[in-house]
This record gives structure tokens, C-alpha cells and sequence, in this order.
């Protein structure tokens, strides 16, 4: 006797509808069903963000969110905004201010990012200290993350 559940999702703007077992992460699904690999397995405990994505315009981690639980949400992957232009203007700070190296953190810092200047188009230091808080990077430091998110956010204004 299966143990999967009905769930329907919007999904980077398409309807979807999976049946998952209960204990399913929204990560597992995005990942291994949906093949949407944006959203990185790093921690897998909630602590590293490389697996951040929104639901309903809200940055989580996907590793912690059962899919079951996001029954009727939107969520929005690092794919499903690529041509937004406020990630589009984020991914030009990143690589103009060197605020990346290896990449494997950046999707997760992007969508925090995206989700932070949605809601406030001029934050300060401390805001967007606080609004990427749990997006964890080994390379490069967070000084030019943050500096790379205050400047796509002033470009965003201009």
C-alpha cells in the first residue's frame, strides 16, 4: 500500500501536481522529481541556505519545508527567475564585485537576495545582513555579497 500523498504546487509559474510520500522534502522533490537542481543539498539540516527557495514570495529552506506542507503555494527556483530582471541585475553585481567563486552557494544567496529587495528596494547593511542570515559561503566572505545586493539594489532605483 503506497504511502503518497496528493500535493499541487505552482512551481516557477507551471501548475504541478506529484504524489510524494509524507516525509518528502520540498528539496527532494525539486531535485529528483522536477529535475530542478538550482536549489543545492548542502546541509541538508537548514543551516548552509544553498537549498533556498521561496514560497509565496518568502525565502526557505528547502531542506527543512515538506512538500506536502507547500500544498497550494507558489514556489520560485533559482530557474524560474532567471530572467527577472532584479536577479538579472543581482547576478551582474555578483560577478562585477566578485562576490562569487566556486557558485555552489550563489543560487541560494540570489533568491535570499531577490526575496529581501522585493520587499524593501533600499536596504542597509545591516537589513541585508540580516535578510541573507543563514546563507552560508566558504569562499569568498560576505563583504562583497553584501556590497553586490546594496548595489543591485541601487541600480534597481536608477
Amino acid at each position: 500500500m503506497s504511502r503518497d500523498l496528493p500535493v499541487n504546487l505552482e512551481i516557477n509559474g507551471a501548475a504541478v501536481a506529484l504524489e510524494v510520500p509524507l516525509t518528502e522534502t520540498l528539496l527532494a522533490t525539486l531535485r529528483e522529481r522536477l529535475q530542478l537542481t538550482g536549489a543545492k543539498r548542502g546541509c541538508n539540516q537548514g543551516v548552509c541556505g544553498a537549498c533556498t527557495v521561496t514560497l509565496d514570495g518568502v525565502a526557505v529552506r528547502a531542506c527543512l519545508s515538506l512538500t506536502l506542507n507547500c500544498e497550494g503555494q507558489k514556489v520560485a527556483t533559482i530557474e524560474g527567475v532567471a530572467a527577472d530582471p532584479l536577479i538579472e541585475a543581482l547576478q551582474q553585481a555578483f560577478v562585477d564585485g566578485g562576490a562569487l567563486q566556486c557558485g555552489f552557494c550563489t543560487p541560494g544567496q540570489l533568491i535570499a537576495a531577490r526575496a529581501l529587495l522585493s520587499q524593501n528596494s533600499d536596504p542597509s547593511v545591516e537589513e541585508v545582513q540580516q535578510g541573507l542570515s543563514g546563507n552560508l559561503c566558504r569562499c569568498t566572505g560576505y563583504r562583497k555579497i553584501i556590497d553586490a545586493v546594496l548595489s543591485a539594489a541601487r541600480s534597481m532605483r536608477k
